[in-house]
């Protein structure tokens, strides 16, 4: 099979057991929002966070290694696993050392009483990260895409019996991604037969010296990502101001407008799972920098096309993952998702920029780049924030994913040097800007100009999708 066939098969079949399980984790955001207060889901939002900025920490990042090397023919893939399994419980032992004086820094003062779930939810979620990518690396896309539907409806009924039922609000949800994570761990433990992959003999210390030499320059790169996308959050919540809205209530605000852009986020990683796949098998291919400018600008018009449309139906969508019958603060939550859907947007080109940098084996570039990003945003929020308040944040992040994505498609194209169109990209991005500001501002007939500059960018950005199905169908 051809690799854009392959790709495709496999973004059809990661589609398939992905769509179903990232609606429910969105519709979830309205049980969310209908049972738990702003200042709550500020609280919940900043310990799934921190169980993000932890989890590569202690487990080395070793769930990017084990699909890296598992996917690589030259490598025993007993070997991997068994090496990766070791090196993550080496990781996570500490653990319980460190976590528990977390909640003494002042900024992370609301997980009071939620260390020991946190501990929980970091080694369960790495357990089941290692297994699915694990599964995915032996090529099982179908198992780990019916793990994500799985996963989701456990999520779901835990969170209905919990939250909705025993009113335990954020302690709830906890609980409930703790149990979906151990099921789906098992689960995929038994049903793939990994238990034959696993043996101390297969442990391989040449083999853990190179995967390390691989994840570590990716740990810090995880955790500044991590909090790049987070430490908005952070100052809005602790910023105090008589002019601006501003503190936790009008953090939970923000959270859940971040939610919306997941729609856009949610068409990325369907592709992204069976494109890692790609990069890294085809990277010593002959066509690979063709390969690579194909596929891009079709995934570039997808992402411009489908964060436009979300853009012209931001209201009513918003008024279906936002519940505020209780809490009617968050009605005007989706005037905050505008610019954050233009940061998703570049988020996820970021993340394809460093497939490259993955499968190159050159992670230190992705190193670099975050780092300078995430001085700039720290500058940005405090600059923004107190002038424009929680507008001054999706700005940030938004000028932060920008800045990531020209210094990444400047240093990534080295290793790859695939041919893009900077013209397409700069309309592009101000066509969305200006739909941004028309949803923001509201200006008189703001609807209709929202629908004109959809036209625009759905007429500029059609072709290489036309391109890309002849390119199927043909081969």
């Amino acid at each position: 099979m051809n690799k854009y066939k392959l790709l495709a098969l496999n973004t059809i079949i990661f589609t398939i057991g992905s769509f179903g399980s990232k609606i429910i984790s969105l519709l979830l955001n309205n049980l969310y929002t209908k049972y738990i207060s702003p200042a709550e889901l500020f609280t919940k939002s900043l310990l799934e966070t921190l169980a993000l900025f932890l989890i590569p920490v202690f487990s080395f990042s070793i769930t990017e290694a084990v699909v890296r090397y598992g996917l690589d023919r030259r490598y025993s893939k007993k070997e991997v696993f068994t090496t990766a399994i070791t090196l993550n419980i080496i990781g996570i032992m500490p653990i319980f050392f460190t976590v528990p004086f977390i909640r003494c820094i002042p900024y992370f003062r609301h997980i009071e009483g939620y260390t020991a779930l946190l501990m929980i939810y970091i080694i369960t979620s790495s357990a089941r990260a290692l297994c699915s990518q694990f599964v995915r690396a032996r090529g099982m896309v179908k198992l780990f895409s019916l793990d994500g539907i799985l996963a989701t409806l456990t999520l779901l009924i835990f969170n209905i019996i919990f939250i909705t039922r025993h009113g335990m609000g954020v302690r709830g949800f906890m609980i409930s991604t703790i149990l979906s994570d151990l099921c789906s761990a098992l689960f995929l433990f038994f049903s793939a037969g990994l238990k034959k992959f696993y043996n101390g003999k297969y442990f391989n210390k040449k083999l853990s010296r190179s995967m390390l030499r691989f994840t570590i320059p990716l740990i810090p790169t995880t955790v500044m990502w991590t909090f790049t996308g987070f430490s908005d959050q952070i100052f809005i919540g602790n910023m105090k101001s008589d002019k601006l809205f501003l503190g936790e209530d009008a953090a939970g605000i923000y959270a859940a407008a971040s939610k919306i852009p997941n729609l856009i986020s949610m068409l990325s990683t369907i592709f992204f799972q069976s494109w890692n796949m790609s990069a890294i098998t085809e990277n010593d291919s002959a066509d690979r920098n063709i390969f690579y400018a194909k596929v891009y600008s079709a995934y570039e018009s997808i992402l411009f096309i489908g964060s436009a449309g979300l853009l012209l139906f931001v209201k009513p969508i918003s008024a279906i993952l936002i519940n505020y019958s209780v809490f009617p603060e968050y009605r005007m939550a989706y005037i905050y998702t505008p610019l954050l859907i233009a940061a998703a947007v570049y988020t996820c080109f970021d993340l394809f920029l460093a497939s490259i940098y993955t499968a190159t084996k050159h992670t230190k570039n992705a190193f670099f780049s975050i780092l300078i990003v995430c001085i700039m945003n720290i500058i940005l929020n405090l600059k923004l924030i107190p002038l424009i308040g929680i507008q001054g944040a999706a700005l940030a992040t938004f000028l932060s994913y920008l800045l990531c994505y020209w210094i990444r498609i400047i240093d990534a194209r080295y290793y790859v040097p695939f041919k893009f169109s900077a013209s397409r990209n700069i309309f592009n991005t101000c066509a969305l800007l200006l739909m941004c500001a028309a949803v923001i501002f509201r200006p008189f007939g703001y609807i209709i100009w929202e629908i004109i500059l959809f036209m625009l960018i759905f007429l500029k950005n059609y072709r290489p999708l036309v391109m890309m199905c002849r390119k199927l169908i043909k081969r």
